[in-house]
């Protein structure tokens, strides 16, 4: 069963990126036009660039009026190294856009203390939307299986597995595991399932895996992502390639 996720398939990245996009910016203009504000969440990795500069060509969205909050960090990965999270979140949206109220982890600072900083400045107030990617593990943010389904701190302190770090040195950002930090700080899966909508973005034939056993397998730990088909507002967006090992029949959106 696939639960209440909507899939939706795209021919390519590039049509899927866009097509996420325009979703992503209706729903913080619709936020900012309620509100007054839109508070997010950002993934940043190999597979959300397209995205997020897709995101950042939107018009009509003022961005002064956006707060930005990003799903995970290395522990002890300086902001200059090119895996660095907060190194991507900063040149694929804040520099773009001109944000200028956001909170990034800093993986060098007191592991602890940014975990209790974080945690204060996002709890402070509902999450309107989250942008989110799915492993090749099939982890959410930096939850590797298994996952901690329960805990409602919204960020932890994190051990990556194996899988999770050589996906990252397939993504070219370590040039050997060796490299690859082994513990990280994350947004706990309940505190991404509070917000108010999600948009995953999970392009390539290396998430299809995962993709097939997010959505037709179990809703379990071992499977971390798969939790979001639990969620009242949340959006798969697939190419061909991430989709191809799904089983029942989808309509191909673009």
């Amino acid at each position: 069963m696939r639960g209440a996720a909507v899939l939706k398939i795209f021919n390519d990245k590039k049509s899927l990126a866009k097509a996420a996009a325009d979703h992503a910016a209706s729903a913080i203009r619709e936020a900012i036009s309620m509100r007054g504000q839109a508070r997010i969440v950002v993934a940043s990795a190999a597979s959300q660039i397209e995205f997020l500069d897709a995101l950042t060509r939107e018009p009509d969205i003022d961005w002064t009026k956006v707060e930005a909050f990003h799903l995970d960090e290395y522990i002890g990965l300086p902001s200059t190294h090119p895996g660095s999270f907060r190194k991507m979140v900063r040149e694929q949206l804040i520099e773009k856009t001109g944000i200028t109220k956001y909170h990034l982890i800093d993986g060098e600072g007191d592991p602890a203390e940014v975990v209790a900083r974080v945690s204060r400045e996002i709890a402070s107030a509902p999450i309107d939307i989250a942008f989110v990617g799915i492993g090749e593990n099939g982890h959410l943010a930096f939850n590797d299986p298994p996952a901690d389904f329960e805990t409602e701190e919204p960020y932890l302190i994190v051990n990556l597995d194996e899988a999770c770090r050589r996906q990252q040195v397939g993504e070219a950002w370590f040039t050997d595991i060796s490299e690859v930090p082994k513990q990280a700080i994350s947004m706990s899966v309940r505190q991404i399932l509070k917000a108010k909508e999600i948009i995953a973005v999970v392009p390539d034939s290396r998430k299809a895996r995962a993709v097939k056993a997010c959505f037709e397998g179990e809703i379990t730990p071992m499977t971390p992502a798969s939790i979001l088909r639990t969620h009242a507002d949340a959006t798969m967006y697939l190419d061909r390639n991430s989709a191809a090992l799904l089983t029942e029949a989808l309509e191909t959106s673009a």
